[in-house]
């Protein structure tokens, strides 16, 4: 049974561009595409681009055969040239997006394989030791009421929970924290097409 043909890049990357800016993966290697020189040694690369960035990108080019800007690296521009065919994931902010298979560079598909094989042993199996040590500290403690030495004195329970020192609340940890993409107030944009997918 053949699988459904995907959409294309191009269809993707416009919706995507509407909610967000979108991460680009790419395979830097191909030789139409331009980046600078130390990425293209490399299996994949990810660029960041948007409409309504901090950084504004006034040359931004979705074309039908490639995508083109001009980006900053080290705080300097350079113009980059991104074919389709180089493309193989349109991730948006929120981990919604595209992946397409058949384009994968093999480096990167043979690491998606091992990480995902690594997760599923993780899954299944339990680190040993991690449980049994809870289990075993409450077997060797003995019970509250186990009888003492005579030779010592118990202290009263009250003088007991009066010099026991009591932890305090942890405080400010909620306002601490940053805030989810879900506060950004971009849900109340048009949902994405029924094509798109979370891609992990």
């Amino acid at each position: 049974m053949s699988s459904p043909e995907l959409p294309p890049k191009k269809d993707v990357m416009l919706a995507l561009l509407e909610r967000s800016s979108v991460f680009i993966h790419l395979d830097p290697r191909r030789e139409d595409v331009r980046v600078p020189a130390w990425f293209k040694k490399q299996p994949q690369l990810v660029l960041q681009v948007g409409l309504n960035m901090a950084v504004r990108i006034p040359d931004l080019d979705v074309g039908d055969e490639a995508v083109s800007c001009t980006l900053s690296f080290s705080r300097s521009p350079f113009f980059c040239y991104m074919p389709w065919s180089s493309v193989f994931a349109l991730v948006s902010e929120d981990g919604k997006g595209m992946l397409w298979p058949n384009d994968i560079p093999p480096e990167v598909a043979a690491q998606q394989a091992e990480r995902a094989q690594k997760e599923q042993v993780r899954e299944r199996i339990r680190p040993v030791g991690e449980a049994s040590a809870s289990e075993t500290s409450s077997a060797v403690k003995p019970p509250a009421d186990a009888a003492k030495p005579a030779g010592k004195k118990r202290r009263p329970a009250k003088l007991r929970q009066e010099k026991e020192p009591v932890s305090p609340e942890p405080q400010g940890r909620a306002a601490a924290e940053p805030a989810g993409p879900a506060q950004t107030g971009r849900e109340s944009k048009r949902p994405l097409p029924p094509y798109l997918r979370v891609v992990k």
